[in-house]
């Protein structure tokens, strides 16, 4: 049997590693609200200052309302990423095979993937039309 320090850091490494992930993810949260909520009241300021001149109030960017995200992805986009994961998913192959024994199938996880959005990648580029 351990020693009781041993004991004790096996328990509060999970329990560490738990509260640290929420922990950082509610920062991450936060801190994206209050980029947010600022960045909306200096539009809402310059909106009101353009009222109070007469001024033609400019339309709210399209940005305010993507969420973080940049909008759908692109042909090449989603050739990349297909690209990237199967490298990845062979590449994780190669060195699982040469150190366990089957282990080396979890590799086909990130390749599957890979497949799927190169797949994808080919079916959006048939369906485009040429110029």
């Amino acid at each position: 049997m351990g020693s009781p320090t041993k004991e004790v850091m096996a328990l509060m490494i999970p329990i560490i590693a738990i509260v640290m992930g929420i922990g950082v993810t509610m920062l991450i949260v936060f801190l994206d609200y209050r980029k947010k909520r600022d960045i909306f009241a200096l539009h809402h300021k310059e909106r009101l200052a353009a009222i109070e001149k007469g001024i033609e109030v400019p339309p709210l960017p399209t940005e305010f309302f993507l969420n973080g995200h940049r909008g759908p992805y692109t042909p090449s986009t989603i050739l990349r990423r297909g690209l990237v994961l199967l490298l990845v998913g062979v590449a994780i192959m190669i060195a699982l095979y040469n150190t366990y024994n089957r282990a080396y199938l979890w590799g086909l996880v990130p390749a599957a993937v890979g497949i799927a959005n190169l797949l994808t990648y080919w079916i959006e580029s048939r369906k485009a039309p040429r110029p």
